[in-house]
């Protein structure tokens, strides 16, 4: 007898009545409806199958069905544990890859056999499909590691690749230049020319020595930078706003002023510690006229020196900064807008060294002009009231202030003001010492004066810098008992005291 079934088969399996199932998938027939109710769009297959009408042949059959069953439901279920067991072995894969990149970088360590230097290198990469890339290089250097960076910007990829190298710090310099090149030095003195030269060392600057008692240059390192148009002076426009507040009676030597919500200080101070805000105050009391009186006063704004064609005579604004640019505070703490030479600011220094005698400064350059020399005096300038407070300041910037580096313990006594800014005009950082050496404490026997100049494009030059350059050259004049040699005496003072 013939009777319907409802059975669910798999691929290439015998059912009863020798009938196999060329279906390639699981399928469900249902002999009412005809159709799947699984898969709608597989093939509904009929099957049939004749038994015997006796109970040996029902029983087979309904094993038969029974062990279809059994085989059958359970299909879903593996399927589904294939596919998590198919995850699981391809997230296993990737972890051991990804372990084994990283044992692979750790293993990559060289060791020098000699220094011991280990050597890492480390590589990490990630990659986004895309269509092209567009190849960009970026190099940073440090202290002591070099970071090379590989990027590759792309619409829709995007490869970022690093490699850190450990290695000896790397640096660039520029050649060096020799600061004494194409000098003129027949007429130097020879002593203070090589101290010079050998205190310069890997700095290019330039070097004016002064004998503050007559007016006659020494000695020009690096000639070419001393006779340009001029450079910002920066703090070493302190002494002048200094004498201006002394003598214009705004402050004596033991005024305080305050340069902070709870913080005063004197002069002394001001000029040790090189105070911008304490000149900034003055500058503001005194006003514009008052500080270009006394800046002319003392020669900026005009030649220094007799009969040299190659100075410049250097600037001095004729309007005070605007405020956005700091106003008559900036000019009086940094000397904003302001272009000095170092033959300016060595016959400056004479003046403040010998007592008020602003000379001009000769520099022979025959046999004939060193015969003939003679002092010429400017001006005489009547500092002796102020002079002493302006020293105190002078020497406690070499004892405790900004130029300590240029102290000497067993050589003579040296008053200085530095000065370290930015020039804003031709660029570069500066570096300015600005000096004299005495053989007595009150500074009434002035043996040379010393301007040092250093310049350079980026950090690395400033005042205290310079104030080192100077130490050495004072030190090693000291050595050679150069400054035993000296007179003594100063230079009789010609008429013309203003």
């Amino acid at each position: 007898m013939k009777y319907p079934s409802k059975v669910r088969a798999l691929a290439g399996k015998e059912i009863p009545g020798g009938i196999r199932l060329p279906a390639p998938r699981i399928l469900l027939y249902n002999a009412h409806a005809g159709v799947s109710s699984a898969w709608k769009r597989t093939e509904v297959l009929r099957v049939s199958t004749s038994v015997p009408n006796s109970i040996w042949g029902k029983l087979r059959g309904a094993a038969a069905l029974i062990v279809l069953f059994i085989l059958a439901l359970p299909a879903a279920a593996r399927q589904t544990a294939s596919t998590q067991t198919a995850a699981k072995r391809s997230s296993k894969t990737s972890s051991t890859k990804s372990k084994t990149r990283k044992t692979r970088a750790v293993a990559r360590r060289v060791v020098h056999p000699v220094s011991r230097r280990v050597t890492r290198r480390r590589t990490v990469s990630r990659r986004v499909p895309a269509r092209r890339r567009v190849p960009t290089r970026r190099r940073a250097v440090t202290k002591h590691r070099r970071v090379v960076a590989h990027r590759h910007v792309v619409p829709h990829r995007r490869v970022i690749h690093h490699r850190y190298v450990h290695r000896r710090r790397i640096r660039y310099y520029r050649p060096r230049l020799d600061p004494s090149a194409g000098d003129v030095t027949a007429f130097d003195d020879p002593m203070v020319r090589r101290a010079a030269i050998a205190a310069l060392g890997p700095y290019y600057g330039s070097v004016v020595a002064v004998d503050p008692n007559d007016g006659r240059i020494l000695s020009i390192v690096n000639q070419r930078l001393a006779f340009s148009s001029g450079f910002e002076p920066c703090s070493t426009i302190k002494p002048v706003i200094a004498l201006g507040a002394l003598r214009e009676g705004l402050i004596n030597g033991n005024t305080l002023v305050r340069v902070a919500p709870r913080y005063s200080i004197d002069l002394t101070e001001a000029i040790a510690h090189s105070n911008n805000e304490f000149f900034a105050e003055m500058g503001r009391r005194l006003g514009y006229e008052t500080v270009a009186h006394y800046a002319h006063l003392l020669g900026l704004g005009e030649r220094a020196g007799w009969d040299i064609p190659e100075e410049h005579p250097g600037t001095f604004p004729s309007a005070p900064p605007p405020p956005w640019r700091g106003g008559i505070g900036k000019m009086t703490s940094f000397g904003e807008g302001i272009r000095i030479t170092p033959l300016q600011l060595a016959a400056e220094m004479s003046a403040f060294a010998n007592g008020g005698s602003l000379y001009y400064l000769q520099y022979p350059q025959s046999a004939q002009q060193e015969k003939d020399f003679v002092p010429r005096l400017k001006r005489r300038i009547d500092l002796a009231p102020y002079n002493e407070a302006i020293r105190e300041g002078m020497l406690g910037a070499v004892e405790f202030g900004t130029a300590r580096r240029s102290f000497t313990p067993d050589g003579e006594l040296v008053y200085a003001k530095t000065g370290t800014c930015t020039d804003e005009t031709r660029g570069g950082e500066l570096g300015w010492f600005v000096s004299y050496v005495s053989s007595d404490l009150g500074g009434n026997h002035p043996k040379l004066v010393l301007v040092v100049l250093l310049r350079r494009y980026g950090p690395g030059v400033s005042g205290p810098h310079a104030a080192m350059v100077g130490g050495r050259i004072y030190r090693q004049l000291y050595m050679q008992n150069f400054f035993s040699a000296q007179s003594t005496s100063a230079s009789a003072a010609a008429p013309g005291e203003e």
